[in-house]
């Protein structure tokens, strides 16, 4: 499995990242949301140079130019709802991709303990096209991993990008233990340090949802 740290070279995927963080900054959702767009925009374009293409001729006003565009479009495929805004920002760039959502939480037992909880999938047809898989945070790695192979059910990949905006090193471990297969590359802006006892990522930035769209229950 390839791993890609875009946040190791300066470009403004850092900016949106310290803003994604900073407690004050966090207070507004809206931009909280705007910047995790932003963030998918950044990561859908690099991905982009990825992808196949093919040369096609356009007609222009004054004659034929031939321009290499996208060979096919990929499905982009996020976990909510964190992801929503992530999701949209990857739409804004690949505007004409087929989309999967996954519905994975954290379900928590009285022991402090918590299992991957899965209620539904809505994916089209995954067969031998290119998969985006998304998640604003990949903490312990494991709802990247079963969601993964939940949508290669709906039929097998030629390749899939997982995309995690902050990491922590566990779950990029735990990526490289389940998951170390040739046709999956994972994406990240920022690889963390520390996983708490709760499994959450430290210095990380908090829960993305609950900062998004506000407290759940």
């Amino acid at each position: 499995m390839e791993i890609i740290n875009l946040g190791e070279n300066n470009s403004l995927l850092n900016q949106c990242i310290s803003e994604l963080r900073d407690i004050n900054i966090q207070k507004d959702s809206a931009r909280f949301r705007r910047n995790l767009e932003r963030c998918g925009e950044i990561f859908a374009y690099e991905i982009s140079k990825k992808l196949a293409y093919q040369t096609k001729e356009i007609q222009t006003p004054l004659g034929i130019a031939p321009m290499n565009v996208l060979k096919e479009q990929p499905v982009v495929a996020t976990i909510l709802r964190a992801g929503l805004p992530l999701h949209q920002g990857f739409l804004n760039t690949f505007d004409r991709a087929e989309s999967a959502f996954i519905t994975a939480y954290r379900k928590h037992h009285k022991d402090g303990s918590f299992t991957i909880q899965f209620d539904h999938i809505s994916s089209p047809s995954t067969e031998n096209k290119v998969v985006i898989l998304c998640d604003p945070m990949l903490a312990s790695g494991a709802s990247m991993v079963q969601s993964y192979k939940a949508m290669m059910e709906q039929g097998e990949a030629s390749h899939t990008h997982a995309v995690a905006i902050i990491s922590s090193k566990e779950g990029v471990d735990y990526m490289k233990k389940h998951l170390n297969l040739k046709n999956i590359t994972l994406w990240v802006g920022a690889i963390d340090p520390e996983l708490t006892a709760k499994s959450y990522i430290a210095p990380g930035l908090g829960d993305a949802g609950d900062l998004a769209f506000g407290s759940k229950l």
